[in-house]
């Protein structure tokens, strides 16, 4: 029996596999029969597919690997912190002391588990040299900040249900656009790092304008939530509303700017100005979240966070300007002392950002690489304001006609250079009216500049995570190195034994940042579910019937008795008491949202009028009425109920009129009409009668607004 049943087995396999190459033969034939010109459209297409949808997770970029291990790591930890939340339960349920001694235990393993992946996680957000570009090596290391992770969504079914039940129009054909949203959403979740990756984020922000007003009504939830993990800690939170998924998708974009600062090539002033455009985008970012997001379900988007963030930025942008003075500066003494005052600058911003980053709320938060980094970055352009100072006293040329003292334009520089002397022990020479005393103030500011430099590198030794960093220890040896040179030249001097603290340098910059806001109407998007009906009307906080169809049969000498308004949609303005258009069940304030089998919800007036004339004696509508009529009601001065009821056809004076509703991402536009058209249009008198009823149809075509009676 058991080789009977082994013959049947081997039967199925050998027909299987025949089956399968017979599929796979009568696939390449086909592809092989394919023209070549359908082969390039379905190329193009899926390049273009792929150029739009974001970056390809496959991809083994060394920033894409850190993004995939940072998404697995949220994972971990959200199931860590599941299995806490289901003990801790079970731990306050119970009872039974046995049980407690082994569910303590289990908490135990749990809260270790999660304090390793949580530290995990704060070494990946401490990989600060990946996010660097390839020719910033020589440079200290910016910043920048990880992307926050989400979950897919399934939209359909819900999507789906809500049109049938809101809308009352059939969801299956919404299929594709559904599709194209969560496409979007998908591609969202793994932008480039350039410019396509920014406009994807926009896009999808400028969406969610739309699908916030088209299908999360106001008094009720879809059952959809949109989970995000915390983007340094990794702990997830959950919201129900729209605004939440925004709040995220635009701290994304304030991440990806300081990732694109990061990268770009600071050894150009092209480079440099990049990457000052591209924190101060950051920094706006930042601002106008925590101006216009409250709150915040998750500690990033906390206004503590978000000002430290914002601080972030703008010194690491002063801090790209700083290089690039650096860059083409010239030899001259009041230069060089110019450069000393913009890194006394550049130290006392990182100061501030030191005090926020520092504060309780924040400080247990951030990995601690980052508040050492800060620390170093402040310590180091200490040392470097002191070194240019030092430079510029004791290389550079002075005045030629008096070799002994500075130029009378150097001394008015050194009196506002130069902060009085604070304590007993700081030299109170600022402005040096000999060699000696010039002497004497350029080594001590190299002295100073030694030992700044070294409590920068003694805290980079400090730190576990930045001690490896290779770039940040190869320009702080450098800074070291440079100024140990400087003072070596002057170690036989006598009044070195004698050298005091040198006083303070006051900071000051010539060019003052500002926070770029961002721009949305830049990245302008067509709402998918643009088939439903302009989204000032057909949104989920209006209330309207259920799609009714009527129709209308007249005789040549009849009229169907009702006037219409509008455009987008079109609205009825009025129905004739006892007319055809009153016993077929039409009301004012009807929305036209179908004229025959054709969709007009979002045509214009003229093109609805020539629909309605165009259907002869027999006109089949769809209509809807909305709930809130007042809406939707002719001003008093523009009532059309005195209008005889005996004319047919006429035109009516009232000035073709639609709502409008703008915000930054889109808007319904109204109709307008000239100063000389609305003066024809007043003096036309509407109650006329004309001596012939071809005459009357003729008139009728003056205005776009119409009386169909």
């Amino acid at each position: 029996m058991s080789s009977v049943n082994d013959i049947q087995a081997k039967m199925r396999a050998n027909l299987f596999v025949s089956m399968r190459r017979r599929k796979e033969k009568l696939e390449t034939c086909s592809l092989e029969r394919m023209p070549d010109k359908k082969k390039n459209t379905e190329d193009n297409y899926f390049t273009l597919r792929r150029q739009r949808w974001g970056s390809d997770p496959r991809l083994q970029t060394c920033r894409g690997k850190l993004q995939n291990r940072r998404s697995k790591l949220n994972q971990e930890i959200n199931k860590e912190l599941m299995l806490r939340a289901g003990a801790e339960n079970l731990y306050n349920a119970t009872n039974n002391k046995r049980m407690k001694e082994q569910v303590a235990l289990e908490l135990q393993f749990v809260n270790s588990n999660l304090q390793l992946l949580k530290e995990q996680l704060t070494e990946l957000n401490s990989s600060v040299e990946i996010y660097q570009g390839t020719s910033s090596k020589s440079s200290i290391p910016m910043i920048p900040l990880g992307l926050k992770e989400t979950k897919e969504i399934n939209f359909r079914e819900p999507f789906k249900d809500f049109i049938l039940e809101h809308y009352s129009e059939e969801p299956d054909k919404y299929d594709e656009a559904i599709t194209e949203f969560m496409e979007l959403r998908g591609a969202m979740r793994t932008p480039e790092r350039d410019e396509s990756g920014v406009a994807l984020l926009f896009e999808y922000f400028n969406q969610l304008y739309f699908i916030d007003r088209r299908f999360f009504p106001p008094d009720r939830s879809l059952g959809i939530y949109f989970e995000w993990y915390d983007s340094l800690t990794g702990t997830p939170s959950c919201q129900r509303t729209v605004a939440f998924e925004k709040a995220c998708v635009l701290f994304n974009l304030g991440s990806l700017y300081t990732q694109l600062g990061a990268r770009h090539d600071r050894t150009s002033a092209a480079g440099l100005d990049a990457a000052v455009n591209n924190f101060l985008r950051a920094a706006g970012m930042f601002r106008y979240l925590h101006d216009t997001f409250t709150n915040a379900p998750s500690k990033d988007l906390s206004p503590e966070v978000l000002d430290m963030l914002i601080h972030l930025m703008l010194a690491q942008a002063r801090e790209c300007l700083h290089e690039k003075a650096l860059l083409g500066h010239s030899e001259d003494l009041e230069t060089v002392v110019e450069l000393s005052q913009e890194a006394a600058q550049v130290a006392q911003v990182y100061s501030q950002v030191l005090t926020t980053i520092s504060d309780a709320s924040v400080k247990d938060y951030v990995p601690a690489s980052w508040i050492s980094m800060v620390h170093i970055k402040m310590e180091y352009y200490r040392g470097r304001a002191h070194y240019h100072m030092a430079e510029a006293l004791l290389t550079l040329p002075v005045d030629e006609k008096d070799q002994e003292q500075l130029s009378i334009r150097v001394q008015d520089t050194l009196q506002f250079v130069h902060l009085s002397p604070v304590s007993n022990t700081t030299l109170d020479i600022t402005v040096p009216t000999t060699h000696q005393e010039r002497t004497l103030l350029g080594l001590a500011h190299c002295r100073e500049s030694v030992l700044v430099h070294e409590e920068a590198m003694r805290q980079q030794r400090m730190c576990r995570d930045l001690k490896k960093k290779s770039a940040l220890s190869e320009v702080l040896c450098f800074g070291h190195e440079a100024a140990v040179h400087l003072l070596d030249l002057y170690e036989e001097e006598e009044d070195l034994l004698n050298v005091l603290d040198p006083p303070p340098i006051a900071p000051a910059t010539k060019i003052q940042l500002s926070l770029t806001a961002p721009d949305f109407s830049q990245y302008r998007v067509e709402d998918v579910f643009k088939l439903l009906g302009p989204v000032a009307v057909f949104s989920a906080k209006h209330q309207w019937s259920a799609p009714r169809p009527i129709s209308i049969t007249r005789t040549p000498t009849q009229g169907f008795g009702f006037s219409v308004r509008g455009d987008a949609p079109v609205v009825i303005a009025g129905v004739d008491r006892g007319s055809l258009a009153e016993r077929a069940g039409m009301n004012e304030g009807d929305l036209v949202v179908c004229i025959g089998t054709r969709d007009v919800k979002w045509l214009p007036h003229d093109e609805v009028v020539g629909l309605i004339r165009d259907a002869g004696n027999t006109l089949s509508l769809t209509l809807v009425t909305p709930c809130d009529k007042n809406y939707y009601k002719l001003p008093k001065s523009k009532s059309l109920k005195d209008i005889s009821p005996h004319s047919t056809t006429s035109s009516s004076s009232g000035v073709s009129s639609s709502s409008s509703n703008s915000s930054h991402f889109g808007s319904v536009n109204s109709s307008t009409l000239s100063a000389k058209d609305k003066d024809k249009r007043n003096s036309w008198n509407p109650f006329k009668r004309s001596t012939s009823r071809d005459k009357l149809k003729s008139d009728s075509l003056i205005d776009c607004n119409v009386i169909l009676r």
